[in-house]
């Protein structure tokens, strides 16, 4: 087997440490537009939703900052192809979740399906397990849970979409909130996908390095 050199520049893990945390602050801001949807009004999802596009400019630029490293750092610690993807991966996630936090905005909903919360908790766990999993890219160890667990948690989404879509079709709702909020809990799921395409993508990478 061919001897690999790595360099040992805790950068990029820090960053993508960093990428990871942002989304943890994007799934805490969810579940505080949920509690303002049962309540307080278009104001308060108003402030909420400044507050994602604030997080959601916190994460590209860390996304930035990666790829920037990667243009400018001769030898990276993994394949720079893998970098770009788990960078991209990542900024997905962010990217789903600020969509639907303004599509909620400007759509004006005050209310959404009690089963959103379901969706928000699956994307707090994914969110709280891929930033303590990122640290650990550094050794490439104990790693095999957390794309399980991820895998887990992307099939519980799927159900809980199921079910909400199969409620908005029920004759429950006119017309237009079924298509203004169809398209919000489709982008939670997408949200939820892209967590696992960066499971998927660790998953990839540590096969590479082991």
């Amino acid at each position: 087997m061919p001897l690999r050199l790595r360099p040992n520049d805790p950068t990029f893990y820090d960053l993508f440490a960093e990428s990871a945390n942002h989304l943890v602050d994007g799934s805490r801001i969810l579940a505080d537009l949920l509690d303002t949807s049962a309540g307080s009004g278009l104001d308060a999802s108003g402030e909420i939703a400044r507050q994602m596009k604030d997080a959601e400019h916190a994460a590209d630029e860390t996304t930035h900052a990666i790829i920037k490293r990667v243009n400018s750092t001769f030898v990276t610690p993994f394949d720079r192809e893998d970098i770009y993807r788990l960078a991209s991966d990542l900024d997905d996630v962010m990217d789903y979740m600020e969509e639907a936090v303004d599509s909620i905005h400007l759509f004006g909903l005050e209310n959404l399906p009690a089963e959103v919360a379901e969706q928000i908790e699956v994307l707090q766990r994914a969110a709280s397990l891929t930033a303590e999993t990122m640290p650990r890219l550094r050794t490439m160890k104990d790693l095999a849970e957390y794309w399980i667990e991820i895998n887990r948690l992307e099939n519980t989404g799927d159900q809980v979409h199921r079910r909400i879509i199969a409620k908005l079709f029920s004759g429950e709702f006119d017309a237009l909130t079924v298509m203004k909020v169809k398209s919000v809990v489709d982008l939670f799921e997408a949200a939820i996908d892209a967590f696992e395409h960066v499971a998927n993508t660790v998953e990839q990478i540590a096969v590479k390095e082991s």
